[in-house]
């Protein structure tokens, strides 16, 4: 009878373990939000733009969203902290938040003057109940409605400045990609924390362009000098040199611009860009751009946040090259580099091109198109072209778990940028 009890019971405790596993993986992925939420912008620190804010202990946080229903839901954010590799953490939660969470959003607004009704709701901590965090990492903040269904959830990156990062973004020396990718390679410098053993301890997370999807997250240190840790990898550290983003702007929905081809006034405005065409054939251009990113902004408001209205924005491709079972879609920081029915473009027999239409709020936005294949990977250069010239921005974030420790810490922060490019 004993034996009987023991194995059910380790049976139990093998089921509770995978069910834990697999709730910590579903977990550790955002979740997009429904239709009916619009323009999520996270800030951190003293960043100008949104997207997955990295910024120091103790900075402050932002999160303002809005709610296109405009009928004053009521919703409530948690905050978790994971490991480096977006497993949960083993922290309590009063270990790594001073306050506490699952606390509802105060501060909200409905639109004012505008076609399309909305709710603009604004999170900030510290506030009164959540006074701030204890300890760097990752983290991840869900707002859930009043049947604690989650929205939508975020990521976001604190650290500490424990460390000195030097980076070069370099041209491949592999002649196949010479003119095509960049290299990042990169030293951490730790003049006052000892990093023990740290090609198991110490972790690296290289970003371009603030696009966390596409991250490179598996390099370990080649060798130290000191109390530096020396990255130069060629292939393993590098990523496509893409294009410039092309962007257009909506500050003035009733006038067209060098970027939108005409405005139509329906139920809310619908601005028709200019056809956009297949760049990978031509030269590169320089073409000044934010990286990906946007800014809500209305010429005529005093708070774009609730002033700014909805455009049905329209987009047009020019591509004769057969995609086979791909699509196309459009990419960017406007919805955290995510593809969903919002951003696939459909083509027309009659007229030869790909089209789609996607709701905006007023702003400047940066976009490319894309070419996702059958199997689910991303080809950013079918329509855009991949060339070393092509100014991007990297960001490195080194991580360290000392011997004994139970969570990652995110240990300092490095940028680079290809406007530097050497061979």
């Amino acid at each position: 009878m004993r034996k009987k009890l023991k194995q059910i019971l380790l049976f139990l405790g093998f089921v509770l373990c995978a069910y834990h596993n697999l709730i910590a993986q579903q977990n550790s992925q955002e979740i997009s939000p429904p239709e009916y939420i619009k323009t999520i912008q996270l800030y951190g620190g003293n960043s100008e733009f949104s997207g997955t804010p990295i910024f120091k202990l103790g900075e402050s946080l932002k999160l303002n969203f809005d709610d296109i229903t405009g009928d004053e839901s009521d919703y409530y954010y948690r905050i978790s902290h994971y490991n480096f590799d977006w497993t949960p953490s083993s922290l309590y939660k009063n270990e790594f938040l001073n306050g506490f969470d699952e606390v509802r959003i105060l501060n909200y607004e409905n639109s004012f003057n505008t076609l399309q009704l909305y709710s603009n709701y604004t999170l900030t901590i510290p506030n009164q109940d959540t006074r701030g965090f204890k300890v760097s990492g990752n983290y991840m903040i869900e707002v859930y409605n009043i049947d604690d269904e989650v929205i939508f959830s975020r990521k976001f990156i604190i650290y500490e400045d424990l460390t000195f990062i030097k980076s070069y973004v370099k041209r491949s020396r592999n002649l196949n990609y010479v003119n095509s990718r960049q290299s990042i390679q990169f030293e951490i410098n730790s003049p006052n924390e000892i990093l023990r053993n740290p090609k198991r301890n110490v972790k690296t997370l290289v970003i371009q362009n603030n696009d966390l999807k596409r991250a490179i997250t598996n390099l370990i240190p080649q060798f130290t000098i000191t109390n530096s840790l020396i990255y130069k990898y060629d292939q393993e550290s590098s990523f496509d040199g893409g294009n410039e983003f092309i962007g257009f702007d909506s500050k003035e929905v009733r006038s067209s611009t060098p970027d939108i081809q005409r405005i139509e006034l329906q139920d809310i405005y619908h601005n028709f860009l200019f056809t956009d065409i297949k760049r990978a054939n031509r030269r590169y251009t320089y073409n000044p751009d934010i990286n990906g990113n946007f800014v809500i902004r209305n010429l005529r408001a005093e708070n774009s946040n609730s002033q700014a209205d909805y455009v049905w924005m329209h987009f047009t491709l020019e591509c004769y090259e057969s995609i086979g079972d791909g699509e196309l879609h459009i990419y960017g920081n406007f919805n955290n580099y995510t593809l969903d029915d919002s951003t696939r473009l459909k083509y027309d027999k009659k007229s030869g091109l790909y089209f789609t239409k996607r709701l905006f709020k007023q702003g400047f936005y940066n976009y490319k198109y894309v070419l996702v294949r059958p199997d689910g990977s991303i080809d950013p250069g079918f329509i855009s072209g991949n060339f070393d010239e092509t100014e991007n921005e990297y960001t490195i974030i080194p991580y360290y778990r000392a011997p004994g420790a139970r969570y990652d810490r995110a240990i300092g922060k490095g940028t680079g940028n290809s406007r530097n490019i050497t061979n």
